[in-house]
């Protein structure tokens, strides 16, 4: 049988030269959401084609202010070169805060490693004013390569602000550098009603070009088929396609933005698309590109939330690449938004784990706290929650869990019990409790009533606590305060303090600037000498930061060090609100982590309630010859 062009093209793009080039992996590239800080482009990784971890954190790979005319963009469409090795990008220019009719054009990005991306912007008033000066959407560009023109194409949808105009999809070819449309739009295909989100891919078996698209007119993904991209000379543009009844998507609900990826293996398609009203994206299985399977929903949730994105295989060599730039050893180390974090090893388990009051809620309005265990403190796994303040696990308290402390005892029959410190609301103010455990993951069982109710200064609230064992002594601390400092020994059976040995240790004086006392202190020992931490000025202030002084005892005096700043947010880095900390103690080594929370630079804004956006991170803490703690400079990539 005589081979086509496009067969042999087709094979040699699904069979690569070498080992070095197989494809091992799956990149999704999507934005989040519809606020400006949602519509920017994000990586997420994948083995199988359905089942999605988020590079970078799940925040953004690229930030939409340095590469669009309106500063946000909207679905990626990415694909990889003839050439095997460069890549090619298109994006929506589009902020949707200033509505579904005010986008212009789009933005083409160009890379050779998934990382650095070249970027133009295409205005389309201003490149065509006489023929689209009143377009008010430019909507979901793609790229294609079309051999028998010897270029890249890129089809998009477009509409006018002409009362009878509806969105057809029109094709450009780009300049040799993807740094331009070439000539004016063409049309390409319609539906005879609005049609949208096209995506076009070649299939080898029956030798045709398959569109799919969404028709706003018959709520739904249907496809179109044809032997070439654009009409031949002397027909009518969008005549060569075929239009097929039956519908893509296998769903009632609500969808767009459809995707149509080879997998890797050659042998079938995946078919994916945004069930944007329900919370899920839905990924298909077909073989032929006529009938297709539901292989799962995936849901949306915490940092993944993808939006009307598309994938394409990638290699070893890009996915190692990938991950060294974006891998989730990156700050924050903890999905979703948490606050005041407190880290313990376990020696019956030999992992670290992490609690941290629940954040991203208004009012730091979070009852429950969940652990996050790590065999590394690179990956981490949510243990679920240990404890919760509104289901009566702690009776005398209605609410607003901050701040956890942890520490592992080992009982004298060789077993251990984790004993977990926590204030919460307890009618119109703030208390301290314990809950116990066999397990560090929980489930933890409130003591039955607070142990610290009052202030020893007569004001403050009673919250940020901490627990200390001194390896000298070999009895327990407690620590705990806002608006002052204050310390007491443990009973023996952990379960409350020694009145008699409660004792104010707020620092006296100081600047406020530099290292005045206002919450959350920590407490450790290091070769003789108990160091004291503690956060300095209001948790959405600029100034927030950590200062730190030491101590011959565990309970004081403090000598404030002669350079008490030890971490401070990194403006000119994007990081931003940097205190509230724990200290690690790598196992029998002198390696030392701090572990604190930092505000999400995606909510500075007033309106957006800085404070209650935060989330944790990890990094390097060092010592001088002296015993001094120095600086640390808080990173967005700890190890």
């Amino acid at each position: 049988m005589k081979k086509t062009l496009l067969t042999i093209v087709a094979a040699a793009m699904f069979s690569m030269a070498s080992a070095e080039e197989k494809m091992v992996a799956y990149l999704f590239t999507y934005f989040t959401g519809n606020a400006p800080d949602q519509e920017q482009i994000c990586y997420a990784l994948s083995d199988d084609g359905y089942n999605y971890t988020p590079l970078n954190g799940g925040y953004p790979v690229i930030s939409s202010d340095t590469i669009a005319f309106t500063q946000c963009v909207r679905d990626p469409h990415i694909l990889r070169g003839e050439d095997g090795k460069t890549f090619y990008m298109v994006v929506t220019d589009m902020r949707s805060a200033h509505g579904w009719a005010s986008n212009r054009g789009m933005v083409l990005l160009k890379s050779t490693d998934l990382i650095n991306w070249q970027h133009s912007v295409v205005n389309f008033p201003t490149k065509y004013p006489k023929e689209w000066g009143n377009v008010i959407r430019v909507w979901a560009p793609e790229t294609i390569y079309d051999h028998k023109a010897g270029r890249y194409m890129v089809f998009y949808s477009l509409r006018t602000s002409d009362p009878k105009s509806f969105d057809r999809i029109y094709y450009s070819y780009v300049n040799d550098d993807f740094t331009d449309l070439l000539g004016t739009p063409t049309f390409l295909f319609d539906n005879g009603s609005a049609t949208i989100d096209g995506d076009i891919v070649f299939n080898p078996a029956d030798q045709q070009y398959h569109l799919f698209y969404k028709s706003e007119g018959g709520r739904g993904i249907f496809q179109a088929v044809a032997r070439q991209l654009t009409a031949e000379a002397g027909q009518v543009d969008g005549s060569q396609w075929t239009k097929l009844d039956a519908h893509v998507d296998q769903t009632q609900e609500a969808v767009e933005g459809v995707g149509v990826c080879r997998t890797i293996d050659g042998q079938s398609w995946i078919v994916m698309y945004d069930c944007y009203s329900n919370g899920h994206y839905q990924f298909c299985k077909s073989t032929d590109l006529k009938n297709f399977q539901v292989v799962q929903n995936t849901e949306t949730k915490g940092k993944f939330t993808p939006r009307h994105g598309t994938i394409i295989p990638i290699t070893q060599a890009e996915k190692d690449r990938l991950l060294a730039a974006y891998g989730n050893h990156t700050n924050p180390i903890l999905p979703d938004f948490h606050a005041d974090p407190e880290i313990l090893y376990s020696q019956q388990t030999k992992r670290y784990y992490i609690y941290s009051t629940t954040d991203g809620m208004p009012g730091w309005g979070g009852y429950t706290y969940h652990a996050f265990s790590s065999a590394d403190l690179k990956e981490w796994t949510d243990e679920g929650v240990v404890l919760d303040a509104k289901s009566c696990q702690v009776a005398w308290a209605d609410g607003n869990l901050w701040a956890p402390a942890a520490i592992e005892v080992k009982q004298k029959d060789g077993s251990f019990k984790y004993y977990l410190y926590f204030s919460a609301n307890a009618g119109d103010r703030k208390k301290i409790g314990v809950a116990v455990s066999d397990s560090p993951v929980g489930p933890f069982v409130d003591a039955g009533a607070p142990i610290v109710s009052d202030s020893p200064t007569g004001k403050g609230q009673q919250i940020d606590v901490d627990v200390f064992f001194d390896p000298r002594s070999k009895k327990h601390y407690l620590y705990w305060g806002n608006g002052y400092m204050a310390g007491a020994e443990l009973q023996a059976d952990m379960l409350g303090i020694k009145s008699e040995t409660v004792k104010v240790l707020t620092p006296a004086g100081g600047d406020l600037s530099t290292w005045a006392y206002r919450e959350a202190p920590y407490v450790f020992y290091r070769k003789g000498v108990y160091y004291f931490t503690w956060s300095v000025d209001d948790t959405g202030s600029p100034n927030y930061h950590v200062a730190y002084g030491t101590s011959k005892s565990p309970l004081g005096p403090i000598q404030v060090a002669d350079e008490p700043v030890i971490l401070k947010q990194q403006p000119e880095a994007g990081i931003y609100g940097t205190a509230h900390n724990s200290v690690l103690q790598v196992p029998g080594k002198d390696e030392w982590y701090i572990v604190y929370h930092r505000i999400n630079k995606h909510f500075l804004h007033p309106d957006k309630g800085p404070g209650i956006h935060r989330e944790v991170c990890i990094d390097r803490m060092t010592f001088d010859k002296k015993g001094r703690i120095l600086p640390v400079v808080p990173s967005h990539d700890p190890f």
